[in-house]
């Protein structure tokens, strides 16, 4: 196929990209404030603003440019030369060694995103046992 009549799907690449770093939609949409029906929209468009592009690299831990220069054969290209130099027994290095972020700031991220949500919750249950209490004094 060349080149010419080849996609430019930008929504395939992400849900490519997603597939291969192990990450539901739920997960991808959770980390954007989405619903997953919009992740699952996000991955049929062929085009995306570049605002939300930004925003989906950031979550997959991927450039932009990796997002748009995405190709099958580029994936399947690493993995051989990966598999080529460990077969000659060459020390590979550990995926996580080259963390640009510390785990535990992003766990604790995460602690403290759910701690607000749950306090929304509360707050919205609290409310709306408000309502219902208000509108049952006025019958």
């Amino acid at each position: 196929m060349s080149t010419l009549t080849k996609s430019n799907h930008i929504g395939r690449k992400i849900s490519r990209i997603r597939e291969l770093k192990d990450m539901k939609q739920e997960a991808l949409a959770q980390a954007l404030g989405l619903s997953q029906q919009s992740i699952s929209n996000i991955e049929n468009s062929e085009t995306i603003d570049d605002e939300r592009l930004i925003d989906i690299a950031k979550v997959l831990g991927v450039s932009v440019e990796a997002l748009k220069n995405f190709s099958e054969d580029s994936v399947i290209n690493y993995f051989n030369n990966f598999y080529d130099e460990s077969a000659k027994g060459q020390i590979l290095n550990n995926s996580c060694s080259n963390l640009t972020f510390n785990p535990l700031d992003k766990l604790i991220e995460a602690y403290e995103e759910n701690k607000k949500l749950y306090e929304r919750l509360v707050q919205a249950e609290k409310d709306k046992v408000e309502f219902l209490e208000k509108i049952l004094k006025d019958k």
